[in-house]
């Protein structure tokens, strides 16, 4: 499972013209899903993110986390987050979990994660034509994989 973590100052996700998930300070998580993902890549990535301190303390200093800051998480699905570029210029998404698969580790995800966070997460919809954005502030954007935990 992959995640692309953007600290942001607000974020949105729009279906047909309507706002579906909105959030003031905190992340915007784009979630990719392979076939090999399991609860423990979700358990794992949760808690890794929910305790990641990359909020500033009184000092400018990264020392918070989203929940020290009591910030929002918006979570997004992402299959383009396992395309394959080494042939050709046409990206492959073989990697990319199938639908029904994707759809039940994304809604897993988003359980888990409003668990670790102690509250109610905003979310875009799954398999829709979604508009998104973002106010990134510093920015802040981290990729974090789960089968490659640097």
């Amino acid at each position: 499972m992959r995640v692309i973590l953007q600290r942001v100052s607000e974020a949105r996700v729009e279906v047909n013209n309507a706002i579906v998930g909105e959030i003031g300070q905190g992340l915007l998580l784009l979630v990719g899903v392979e076939e090999v993902d399991t609860q423990e890549d979700i358990d794992w990535l949760c808690r890794k993110i929910c305790n990641m301190r990359i909020f500033g303390d009184e000092n400018g200093n990264m020392n918070l986390s989203v929940k020290d800051v009591q910030g929002g998480v918006l979570v997004v699905s992402q299959f383009t987050l396992h395309a394959s570029t080494k042939k050709g210029n046409r990206p492959s998404f073989i990697k990319a979990a199938k639908q029904d698969f994707a759809e039940k580790m994304y809604e897993g995800f988003k359980v888990s994660i409003a668990k670790e966070l102690g509250k109610p997460i905003e979310c875009g919809k799954f398999g829709a034509d979604m508009k998104v954005s973002l106010l990134n502030d510093g920015p802040v954007t981290i990729s974090i994989d789960s089968k490659n935990k640097e």
